[in-house]
C-alpha cells in the first residue's frame, strides 16, 4: 500500500468525499469553487490525457524522436496548476503538459521541442510564466529558488495582498530528491526564506529505481530535515492536489517561506518512449494504480454531484477534435531556416556569431558550387 496514515485526500478512490479532522482546513479551501470550475478540472484532465495518447502515437510513427507521456499524473498537475494566481512563475520538470495546457501553451510547442526543431520551446511571457521544459533531472529547482530570491528582493511578495503578491511553484520528480541540485535548492529556500513551493510529483520510479530504494523514509520528511513546511497528498486526488498548493503558494507569497508538498501519484506508461517498464514493474502493482485512476475517480465523484452524461461526452468529443489538430499540425511541421541556430544567442548583435554565421553560409553554398 503506497499510501500512509500522513497522507491527505479529499476525495477517495471510490469518488466519495472523506472528512476528518486533518483535511477540514482542505475543505474549506474548496469550497469557493464554482460548478464551472469543478468541470474544467475534468476537462483539462481528459483533454490532455488524449492529447498524450496521439503524442506517444506519433512519435512511435517517427515523427519525434521521444515522447514523455504523463498519464496518470494529471491529477496531481491540474489541480496544483489551477492553485496557481496569474502573477506566479511556474518552473516545470518535463512531463507537466497539463499545466502547460491550462495556462495557454499550444501544446504542439512541446512537440516541436522534442522533435528538436525548436532552440529552447517557447517563450514564458506567452504561457503566463510557464517556464522551458528541463531535461537535466533537479536544475531547475536552482533555477526556481532563484527566481524567488529575486521576487524576494524586489519585494513584490509578502504585502498581505494575495492578488498582487508573487509566488514560485517548480515541479519535479521523486529521482529528483536525490540530486544534489534539489538539496541545495531546498537549502537556499529555506536560508531566503522564498516565496516558492516544492511540488514533488511522486510517481514512484526514477525511471526504473523504485523509490523505496531510493528512500528509506517518505520523501516529505525530507524537506521536514531542511526547516520546510511539508506534506504528504494523494495525488490522484485532483480537489486535493488543489487545496493543498493554493494553501501552499498563499502562505508562502504572504510571507511564510517554502513549502513543500509530496504527492503520492503513478506513472502508467513508460519513463519515455525509449522505456520498457515491463523489465523492473510488476502487474500487480500496475492494476493497483490503474484502480485508483484519476480521471475515473473525479468523473464518479462528478457524477455524484449529479453532473449528466452528456458532459462527459463533449468531453470525449471535443479531446478527439483536439488530437486530431495536434497530429494534423505535427504533420504540417517544416524543418526551421538554418540562420535560426544563430539567433537570440545574444540580446545584441555579436561579431563573432556573425562571423560564423557567414562561415556556415560559405559552407554550405560551396556544395551548390560542386553541383551536390
Amino acid at each position: 500500500m503506497p499510501y500512509t496514515d500522513a497522507t491527505l485526500r479529499l476525495v477517495a478512490p471510490d469518488g466519495q468525499l472523506v472528512h476528518t479532522d486533518r483535511n477540514e482546513i482542505y475543505h474549506q479551501a474548496i469550497a469557493h469553487l464554482t460548478e464551472a470550475e469543478l468541470l474544467e478540472f475534468y476537462r483539462v484532465m481528459a483533454v490532455v490525457r488524449r492529447f498524450d495518447v496521439e503524442a506517444g502515437n506519433l512519435q512511435r510513427q517517427g515523427q519525434m524522436a521521444l515522447w514523455v507521456p504523463s498519464i496518470g499524473q494529471e491529477a496531481a498537475q491540474v489541480g496544483s496548476g489551477f492553485a496557481t494566481r496569474p502573477q506566479d512563475n511556474i518552473f516545470p520538470a518535463y512531463r507537466e503538459h497539463s499545466v502547460a495546457y491550462l495556462k495557454g501553451l499550444d501544446l504542439l510547442d512541446i512537440i516541436r521541442m522534442l522533435r528538436g526543431i525548436t532552440n529552447g520551446g517557447w517563450d514564458p511571457k506567452t504561457s503566463q510564466n510557464f517556464h522551458l521544459y528541463t531535461l537535466v533531472i533537479g536544475s531547475h529547482t536552482l533555477h526556481a529558488t532563484g527566481y524567488a530570491m529575486g521576487i524576494g528582493f524586489d519585494g513584490t511578495c509578502g504585502s498581505g495582498d494575495l492578488d498582487a503578491d508573487e509566488a514560485v511553484l517548480v515541479y519535479f520528480g521523486d529521482g529528483a530528491t536525490s540530486q544534489g541540485d534539489t538539496n541545495e535548492a531546498m537549502i537556499f529556500a529555506q536560508s531566503y526564506q522564498t516565496p516558492q513551493v516544492f511540488f514533488l510529483q511522486n510517481n514512484h520510479w526514477a525511471i526504473s529505481v523504485p523509490v523505496r530504494v531510493q528512500s528509506r523514509t517518505p520523501l516529505f520528511e525530507r524537506a521536514a530535515g531542511f526547516g520546510l513546511p511539508s506534506i504528504q497528498i494523494d495525488g490522484n486526488d485532483v480537489l486535493m492536489s488543489y487545496a493543498a498548493t493554493r494553501l501552499s503558494m498563499d502562505a508562502a507569497r504572504s510571507g511564510q517561506g517554502p513549502h513543500f508538498i509530496e504527492a503520492l501519484t503513478y506513472r502508467i506508461g513508460a519513463h519515455t518512449t525509449s522505456d520498457d517498464p515491463t523489465k523492473y514493474r510488476d502487474e500487480d502493482e500496475l492494476a493497483f494504480w490503474q484502480a485508483h485512476d484519476p480521471i475515473d475517480r473525479y468523473r464518479s465523484y462528478l457524477q455524484g454531484l449529479g453532473v449528466q452524461e452528456s458532459f462527459f461526452e463533449q468531453v470525449a468529443t471535443e479531446a478527439e477534435d483536439y488530437a486530431a489538430d495536434i497530429r494534423q499540425r505535427t504533420l504540417a511541421l517544416e524543418s526551421p531556416p538554418m540562420a535560426e541556430i544563430f539567433q537570440h544567442v545574444f540580446t545584441d548583435p555579436h561579431p563573432v556569431i556573425e562571423a560564423e554565421h557567414e562561415a556556415l553560409e560559405a559552407y554550405m553554398a560551396s556544395f551548390e558550387e560542386a553541383g551536390e
